[in-house]
């Protein structure tokens, strides 16, 4: 893994959300997209070399509407960049690591993405991201 990509926040609306991490921030949202297959809406900040994701769900029954109905609105996953997520995927099933994707899928911000399950890493759920050619 080669750093944190990004910091994932689960928040009821995004328009609610974005001017106050903007204000919380000092700078502007650079980016909305829709994920369809994930039900959500996202919306990114980046602050040096740091990105925090804001995921919105689009769907009653969606995965962020879910864990903000049993857990309120915060943190969400951290993302890992990686080089080459197949091996890395490879790598933590070979270490007992569940993961919550057979294959990698399309993410938000030209990546793709796996989860790794939050029950063998303490709590917390970690996304592996490879940046799309």
């Amino acid at each position: 893994m080669n750093k944190i990509e990004h910091i994932g926040i689960a928040v009821g609306s995004l328009a609610d959300a974005i001017p106050v991490y903007e204000a919380l921030l000092n700078t502007t949202c650079y980016k909305t997209e829709e994920v369809a297959s994930e039900k959500v809406a996202t919306a990114f900040f980046q602050v040096g070399p740091n990105k925090i994701e804001l995921l919105e769900s689009t769907d009653p029954e969606g995965v962020i509407a879910k864990y903000i109905a049993k857990k309120g609105e915060g943190l969400h996953h951290i993302a890992f960049e990686v080089n080459d997520i197949l091996a890395e995927m490879e790598r933590l099933r070979a270490a007992g690591f569940v993961l919550l994707n057979e294959q990698p899928k399309q993410g938000a911000d030209n990546k793709l993405v796996c989860f790794v399950h939050p029950k063998g890493t303490h709590g917390v759920l970690v996304e592996l991201c490879q940046e799309r050619p």
